[in-house]
């Protein structure tokens, strides 16, 4: 079966046979869960196995937003609550406490047979701008939120779940909130390299990252990274020299102003390796499966060495002791 390369959503908490049918005849790299599609540990984990019958391939990625704090698709009371990045600063073994942190995220997720979780946010943090980031940065310096996003995706990676870096080249200092309409960023070439792109660099060995929906005008005042051949061209693979497998955001987020078939065709025009659809409506999936190709050539590598960073699956825990040690960690702050 032709993987097309797309990351799809689902409406609920059970595949539709609408949906059944799609899944199998269109077979997308990936499935993105949200909370929408989740209800207890077994009903989620009968989802995963379904999907990975429907598409034939045992390792099918499943994505998760479960980065802690406002954005965690995981719960009480089936899951613990996790804290979110700028707590995890906070403490007084930052490092220590992310990767532990992360570590714990994928003992949770690896259960369900999730095996991509979208963290971490390595977008800096900047006062004043929109808080749609926020305390999901790890801060404003890049040295120290690189080297913290480094932490999270080994914790996660440790457990036998595939980190992805977001939003490349970089959100933190948008203005707006990117699900609703469209950031602009004035800044010049040389202060978004000095800062905004500097994390996403000391980064580029990881092995997924997800683009940001922001203009950069310095670079392409009229296309968003995602959509911009220069963007993806010279500041993605060129400048911070990122060679992974490269996913959109969400294309049917608002900052991006086509049709949903526009908006795919235009990413992969751009350079992006896979284009990701989150909500779960049957005719703009078509779409984006109408508009997305084979995954072969350089992408289908990218993705095969994505993956292989995981096929080892988890290294062993003592989920108690580790729990214990966590807990005393952020108990303090």
């Amino acid at each position: 079966m032709t993987i097309r390369a797309f990351i799809a959503g689902c409406a609920s908490t059970a595949f539709s046979e609408e949906e059944k049918r799609f899944l199998s005849e269109t077979c997308p790299w990936g499935l993105i869960l949200f909370k929408r599609n989740i209800e207890n540990p077994a009903q989620v984990t009968e989802l995963t196995r379904s999907y990975r019958e429907l598409v034939g391939r045992a390792d099918a990625p499943v994505l998760i937003d479960q980065e802690g704090g406002r954005v965690q698709r995981l719960g009480p009371p089936h899951w613990p609550d996790f804290p979110a990045a700028e707590k995890l600063t906070q403490t007084s073994e930052s490092e220590a406490s992310v990767t532990l942190g992360a570590r714990l995220i994928a003992n949770e997720l690896v259960k369900l047979g999730i095996n991509v979780d979208c963290l971490p946010v390595a977008d800096l943090r900047f006062p004043g701008a929109h808080d749609v980031i926020g305390d999901r940065s790890y801060g404003s310096e890049p040295n120290m939120v690189a080297t913290l996003a480094r932490a999270a995706a080994e914790g996660l990676m440790a457990g036998g779940v595939l980190p992805v870096v977001k939003h490349i080249p970089g959100h933190g200092r948008a203005m707006a909130d990117s699900h609703l309409e469209l950031p602009r960023v004035s800044a010049s070439r040389a202060e978004l390299e000095r800062t905004d792109f500097a994390p996403f660099r000391l980064l580029s060995d990881q092995p997924l990252a997800m683009t940001a929906h922001v203009i950069y005008e310095a670079i392409d005042p009229l296309l968003p990274a995602t959509i911009s051949p220069v963007v993806v061209r010279d500041v993605i693979r060129n400048h911070i020299g990122f060679d992974g497998l490269l996913m959109t955001d969400d294309v049917s987020m608002k900052a991006l102003s086509g049709t949903i078939g526009q908006n795919t065709k235009a990413a992969f025009a751009a350079g992006c390796d896979l284009a990701l659809h989150c909500n779960g409506k049957m005719d703009e999936m078509r779409e984006v499966a109408e508009n997305s190709p084979p995954l072969n050539g350089k992408p289908a590598e990218r993705a095969k060495k994505a993956l292989d960073r995981i096929a080892a699956g988890p290294k062993p825990l003592d989920a108690a002791e580790a729990w214990s040690r966590f807990s005393a960690m952020i108990e303090t702050v």
